[in-house]
């Protein structure tokens, strides 16, 4: 597919963080210009030197000020504060990557003339050396008025990642929707692997390694259809022994089992992997936990 190239844009990065600093290495790998950067703490400064050390250090403003493209790495939360205290060019390309916040962030920064984009790539970064090459593939949630479209589609695309325009009004259901399937896995899995140790399994990771990436795979491809365990098979005698072991071993985590074991059940119900009959006993167990 050939798509037409923005020319090579001056680039500055606002919140030279886990994301700000490796799409500003992203953007230098297609040929754009990072000048300029902003870095508060020990560590942001070495994550410029270290992907950006063509960037000139800066405060926020200065940044702002020397580019064609401004690109604001900041928390969801920090995003609107910051907008407003900026001064934004007439004709500066505005582009943020808060995955919850759409365009009406960048109202502020529109009203002095500058052009907003909203870019979110779905991807977690962990500050490790292999972030910038899992950029290649990614999808990116984009929102952005109808005559900057092919800007931000074409931007995309310069980064290797697949273009996804999201409305303004969705953007907090699509952020909650990935938060929900990357950020609480993460939680679900470690919780997962220190029930195991508490079990006596020496490596946890190994145990479960094949299992989850089977899982995930056939959950993929296969949506509910995927489901196997206990609770699709209405066992509420073996979901009765799992909630006693975790009241005396882990009472922590009883709480999110039962929703999610909850939920399991009303999704296994609804596709008719579960009769309603057959869950009856089930759901007493998991409501005399609620």
């Amino acid at each position: 597919m050939n798509v037409e190239r923005p020319g090579r844009l001056r680039v500055g990065i606002v919140g030279a963080g886990r994301v700000g600093a490796v799409l500003g290495a992203a953007l230098e790998r297609a040929g754009h210009h990072v000048v300029a950067a902003s870095a508060v703490s020990s560590a942001s400064r070495s994550r410029v030197e270290r992907l950006l050390p063509a960037a000139e250090i800066l405060t926020p403003d200065e940044v702002v000020a020397r580019v064609d493209l401004a690109l604001l790495a900041v928390p969801d939360d920090v995003l609107p504060k910051l907008v407003e205290a900026l001064e934004f060019p007439a004709g500066q390309i505005v582009a943020h990557t808060a995955g919850t916040h759409g365009l009406t962030v960048l109202v502020p920064a529109a009203r002095r003339g500058a052009l907003p984009l909203a870019l979110h790539p779905v991807m977690t970064f962990t500050n490790r050396a292999e972030d910038l090459d899992r950029l290649e593939g990614i999808s990116w949630g984009i929102t952005a008025p109808d005559e900057l479209r092919f800007v931000a589609e074409a931007l995309v695309l310069e980064l290797g990642g697949e273009p996804e325009f999201v409305a303004e009004a969705d953007r907090p259901l699509y952020h909650a929707a990935l938060v929900h399937g990357s950020n609480h896995l993460v939680t679900l899995v470690n919780e997962a692997m220190d029930l195991l140790r508490g079990s006596g399994v020496t490596h946890p990771e190994r145990m479960l390694g094949p299992l989850l990436s089977a899982a995930l795979d056939n959950t993929l491809r296969l949506g509910d259809a995927a489901l196997t365990g206990p609770v699709v098979r209405g066992d509420a005698g073996t979901v009765a022994s799992h909630l006693a072991a975790l009241g005396a071993h882990a009472p922590d985590s009883v709480a999110a089992y039962v929703a999610l074991a909850r939920r399991t059940a009303d999704r296994a119900i609804a596709g008719g992997r579960l009769k309603a009959v057959d869950a009856e006993e089930l759901l007493g167990v998991l409501a005399v936990r609620t």
